[in-house]
């Protein structure tokens, strides 16, 4: 059965709970472990959902908030309906595929 795996980037939430609000308050953090981000590199980290991130900057996160990868992406994972295969017969439906009479009327 197919399913559908999606996640939520909970950084802005950790760093609240931690009492870091802003960017620059998280920027001298990851200088001081050796991550050299830009303040716009950051401020996209920390306010929307990274696609790709690297492990040492994942690492550094996870050591600077004092917490597990786990704790920083909440996974979640559901069932998907099963898709008919190419080929596969569907019941069809004969009142819908029944032809209807046409009524020709004169015109005038």
């Amino acid at each position: 059965m197919p399913r559908q795996i999606s996640y939520r980037w909970r950084l802005r939430e950790l760093m609240a709970a931690r009492g870091m609000f802003t960017v620059a308050e998280l920027m001298p953090h990851l200088a001081a472990r050796g991550i050299t981000l830009s303040a716009s590199q950051v401020h996209r980290l920390v306010s929307g959902t990274p696609e790709r991130l690297s492990l040492p900057v994942l690492a550094t996160l996870c050591d600077i908030l004092d917490c597990t990868p786990t704790d920083l992406i909440a996974t979640s994972a559901q069932n998907l309906p099963a898709r008919r295969a190419a080929g596969e017969e569907a019941p069809i439906n004969l009142a819908a595929r029944r032809p209807t009479r046409v009524r020709l009327t004169p015109e005038g």
